[in-house]
């Protein structure tokens, strides 16, 4: 169940940054700004799901997937397709956090 609840928290976080971006970067109006932070405190909502003993294990494992969907993000919203070095950091981003995610833990 944490997977897809870290994929959610990524877009969410993703999406809610980018309105940042776009404000300040691109010139956008500062009304994108309110789904920015409403995608950043859902985002915060989301990990507190997550099915963990400790917090900072729960942040290092969505760590790997939040770099694995800022590429995905970087293709579908941005157009720019990540390259062969991008998708070859994010396996090893992803493989330690499935490392933390998965490793077999002292109850």
């Amino acid at each position: 169940m944490s997977i897809p609840i870290f994929v959610a928290a990524a877009l969410c976080e993703i999406g809610g940054c980018f309105s940042f971006w776009a404000w300040l970067r691109l010139g956008k109006s500062a009304l994108w700004l309110l789904p920015g932070v409403a995608l950043l405190v859902a985002f915060a909502w989301l990990l507190t799901l997550v099915d963990s003993s400790a917090a900072g294990r729960a942040y290092a494992t969505y760590g790997g997937i939040y770099i694995a969907a800022s590429l995905g993000w970087l293709w579908v919203a941005e157009g720019v397709r990540p390259d062969r070095w991008d998708l070859l950091g994010a396996a090893v981003c992803v493989a330690g956090a499935c490392i933390i995610l998965l490793a077999p833990r002292a109850a």
